[in-house]
């Protein structure tokens, strides 16, 4: 596949800036593999009529923090923005972090963050060309320092896709209600669309629900160089599978029940840990696994996924899954009816292999 095959116009009122006002009722389109039909469902929530009993929706669990700081730098006060990426080390304050502008920063400088300033955070290496690693300055609890360090962030959003000022809100938005290992610095999207009450209703229908943790990194949101996508890498991101998600999904497996994969980041999890025998295996380690047209999915049997954005490495996963030709169709459908939102806070796609 070429990146030039996952080109479509999208014009830039289409993408959705906010969330629906109750995460359950964005719409949902659904995709039918076999047969080649497309459904146009109100409400998310509608998703219920297609599972049963037994069934198992498989959740990426992690924590998104606020990772975005705008500070300023010694002598100059020139604005520095600081993407926090990942604590390196707890006793020194190490950070991994990206800064604009890059060029402005060296080895040596200080940054300050916060009204007063009181968070001073020193530069000690350059690890890419925008990439740095940060000390911190702080004397205290490593608790303490983390709290202090995340009042004065904001909510990740990516600024490719919403491109407004961040609000107040976002922190709660941009955050799936079942998440609980920190880490990640941008959401998996498509578990966004869940709320507590239809978590409650698939419980009460006898749904089983199974968690991994996949730290969501910023390699999505990467621009892709190469037109070959056989040449293009991407960056790991921290992953673990425990014994109990690998318990529920094999066990569904066996007995002829559904596992359904919500979104892109489970997708990848579960093709990082599937075993020779097609069996889940408990994993503690990282991923960089890239996937796009064609390839075998050996786990999940459907998926949920967002409407995402022109060439996304999103959207090759998805045409993956539900098929190049389908997929595609579905986004021509999707994009002459105005109705349907695109991006993290755009509407859902449900896919289903029946």
């Amino acid at each position: 596949m070429k990146l030039s095959q996952f080109k479509f116009k999208l014009d830039p009122e289409r993408v959705a800036q906010h969330p629906v006002p109750f995460r359950d009722e964005c719409r949902l389109m659904v995709l039918h593999t076999q047969s080649g039909i497309i459904e146009h469902r109100e409400h998310f929530y509608d998703l219920l009529e297609y599972f049963d009993d037994q069934d198992v929706f498989v959740f990426n669990d992690t924590k998104v923090f606020p990772a975005r700081l705008e500070g300023n730098k010694e002598k100059t006060g020139a604005k520095i923005e600081v993407f926090l990426l990942r604590e390196l080390n707890q006793e020194f304050r190490l950070w991994d972090v990206l800064v604009e502008p890059a060029r402005k920063i060296r080895i040596g400088n200080k940054l300050y963050f916060g009204e007063d300033e009181s968070m001073v955070a020193e530069v000690i290496d350059n690890t890419t060309s925008r990439g740095r690693t940060l000390r911190f300055l702080y004397d205290g609890p490593h608790e303490e320092f983390k709290e202090a360090l995340y009042a004065l962030g904001e909510a990740p959003l990516p600024k490719q896709i919403i491109t407004r000022k961040a609000e107040p809100q976002d922190i709660e938005d941009f955050q799936c209600v079942f998440a609980r290992n920190e880490g990640a610095v941008t959401a998996p999207t498509a578990g966004l669309h869940f709320s507590k009450q239809l978590l409650k209703r698939m419980e009460i229908k006898g749904i089983e629900m199974a968690y991994l943790t996949l730290h969501c990194g910023l390699g999505c949101f990467r621009e892709i160089d190469v037109e070959d996508l056989s040449k293009h890498k991407t960056e790991s991101e921290e992953m673990h599978v425990g014994a109990e998600a690998c318990r529920l999904v094999n066990k569904a497996k066996e007995e002829g029940h559904h596992v359904c994969a919500v979104g892109t980041t489970v997708q990848r999890a579960l093709e990082t840990a599937i075993g020779a025998d097609c069996r889940l295996k408990e994993f503690d380690g990282w991923t960089n696994k890239f996937i796009y047209p064609p390839y075998e999915f050996g786990l999940a049997d459907s998926m949920i996924a967002n409407f995402y954005m022109p060439y996304s490495t999103l959207l090759m996963l998805t045409c993956a899954y539900g098929g190049y030709d389908l997929v595609m169709k579905a986004y021509k459908e999707a994009l002459r009816d105005n109705r349907y939102r695109f991006g993290t806070y755009g509407d859902a796609m449900l896919i289903l292999n029946d």
